[in-house]
């Protein structure tokens, strides 16, 4: 009697081991696709965080106080008394001050509009200003959002309360804020701003990067133009 018994060809231990290693090799690769993936998606995720945690913009200089009366303006053009204070109730406009330096009266107890310069920190983009925020905050009021003022003179200080304006210094004409850029910026404090000694914060966001904070504390003596410290 014959044993019938078949034995593993050499053909066919190559076959196995080929599919062996084509299986192994789809695996490695799937495998592979989805490290480099979720290192990917690592590399993003930290990316933007670092935007958004990385400050776009930073201040130049000091940033300075005005003690400006707010009143009334003639703001109709052609007028006579255009830019001067107008005490008729149907020709003013509400004001901080008239932008004519000649015009501009100080306020005797309260720090009303505040001034400082931007410009954009080492290697980052350009900002559009017009997509800013800027919000206030003391230890009575706090505003959100403060508007932005589009009132003729307003980089002059003809500013509603509260509101606030930029002009860029050294513009190509836009309102992209770009390296070698700075950008004055205006701000009405709301409620007739802050009296002596009283502590107060402005916060500027950009669209992207982090919110940069100011804060100051209005002097004893409140004067028509002075450093905040």
């Amino acid at each position: 009697m014959r044993d019938n018994k078949k034995g593993f060809t050499g053909l066919e231990a190559a076959i196995v081991l080929t599919a062996f290693v084509v299986v192994a090799a789809v695996f490695s690769y799937v495998v592979l696709n989805a490290g480099f993936f979720t290192t990917q998606k690592s590399k993003e995720v930290v990316h933007t965080g670092v935007e958004q945690a990385t400050s776009s913009i930073e201040l130049s200089g000091d940033v300075i106080g005005h003690g400006w009366n707010y009143s009334r303006v003639n703001n109709t053009p052609g007028t006579a008394d255009y830019g001067k204070w107008d005490w008729d109730a149907t020709n003013y406009y509400l004001s901080y001050y008239a932008w004519n330096d000649s015009e501009k009266y100080q306020k005797d107890s309260n720090l009303t509009v505040v001034e400082f310069y931007l410009t954009l920190t080492a290697g980052q983009h350009p900002a559009s200003m017009n997509d800013f925020v800027i919000s206030y905050t003391d230890k009575d009021t706090h505003v959100g959002n403060i508007p932005r003022s589009t009132n003729e003179n307003a980089s002059l200080g003809n500013l509603t309360m509260p509101s606030w304006n930029y002009t860029i210094i050294y513009s190509d004409g836009d309102a992209l804020l770009e390296f070698g850029e700075k950008a004055k910026i205006l701000v009405a404090l709301p409620d007739y701003g802050v009296t002596a000694n009283q502590e107060f914060t402005i916060e500027v966001k950009p669209a992207e990067g982090a919110t940069l904070t100011i804060t100051r504390t209005a002097p004893a003596a409140i004067d028509k133009t002075m450093n905040l410290h």
